[in-house]
């Protein structure tokens, strides 16, 4: 018997994996444990973002362009990965905003996206769960409805009562959120660049920076060292090329200082089941299922 535990990590389209997390994915992955990511909507929505891919064949393909580019992100990471199977819901821009498509994901009968998530989770059978805030991370529609599916779907998976035939009921033990770019580090990595005299892509974002805007390190329990893969974590998201530039400010710090200066991802601990010590630098503290490898 080895303790080999499970991660699931649930995301609203498909290279949010590799920009919210990653480095911590691989983590785990290379200490022998299981992870899955579950992408709810097929990202079909999704702007071309960069400006190499722009090209006709690909924004007429661009459904089946962004799961091989999930596939390849997913490879690199060595995650599992599963699609939920519902429609990316866009970003709606205007004023007054425009209805969202029918039949979105963001306007999916909520206990229908519930089940479908609860399935996988009654499957999988994760340990620990890590989604957005109620925020969304960014108040993008799929992205708080990711949060609203997977806080239901935390609480409905380990009750019999709650969707029978998604499957045997499993509890998972411990839920997250995770926590992006904060004003903290983006304020040290400016900071760092120019005592090195590098150019810093975040002057103009600080300077603009809402002060009456709280920073989520306030909310932040777990930091989980992971600056051995940082590597694999870009070349997740580099191969979602249809949405990231390798020229963009997503690289603008070097690894090294990266490594140096900030060597965690951040997380908010939730839900606990078992006993948690805050703060934490694990995922899987208080957690000591025995399973078979």
């Amino acid at each position: 018997m080895a303790e080999k535990l499970r991660l699931m990590t649930v995301h609203a389209h498909p290279d949010d994996e590799s920009s919210k997390g990653a480095a911590t994915l691989v983590r785990y992955v290379a200490e022998g444990h299981d992870v899955m990511v579950v992408t709810c909507t097929g990202g079909e929505a999704g702007s071309i973002l960069n400006p190499a891919m722009d090209r006709p064949e690909i924004a007429e393909n661009i459904t089946a362009v962004r799961r091989q580019e999930m596939a390849a992100a997913a490879e690199i990471l060595g995650v599992q990965h599963r699609w939920l199977g519902f429609v990316d819901s866009g970003l709606p821009e205007g004023d007054p905003l425009p209805p969202l498509p029918e039949g979105c994901f963001a306007l999916v009968d909520l206990d229908v996206s519930t089940e479908e998530l609860v399935r996988v989770v009654r499957e999988f059978r994760p340990h620990v769960m890590v989604t957005y805030d109620e925020n969304g991370g960014y108040p993008h529609p799929d992205h708080i409805r990711c949060h609203e599916v997977s806080m239901a779907a935390f609480d409905a998976a380990g009750d019999p009562e709650r969707f029978p035939s998604a499957g045997e009921p499993w509890q998972p033990k411990k839920l997250y959120y995770s926590h992006g770019f904060s004003r903290a580090k983006m304020t040290t990595f400016h900071e760092e660049l120019i005592a090195r005299g590098i150019e810093s892509p975040y002057g103009e974002w600080l300077a603009n920076w809402d002060e009456s805007r709280p920073d989520v390190m306030e909310r932040v329990t777990t930091r989980v060292r992971c600056e051995e893969h940082f590597e694999a974590r870009d070349a997740a998201l580099i191969a979602h090329a249809t949405q990231i530039d390798p020229n963009s400010r997503w690289f603008a710090v070097p690894l090294d200082v990266q490594r140096e200066v900030w060597p965690t991802e951040e997380y908010e601990l939730v839900r606990s089941l078992v006993d948690a010590t805050l703060p934490e630098d694990d995922l899987f503290a208080g957690v000591h299922e025995k399973v078979t490898v």
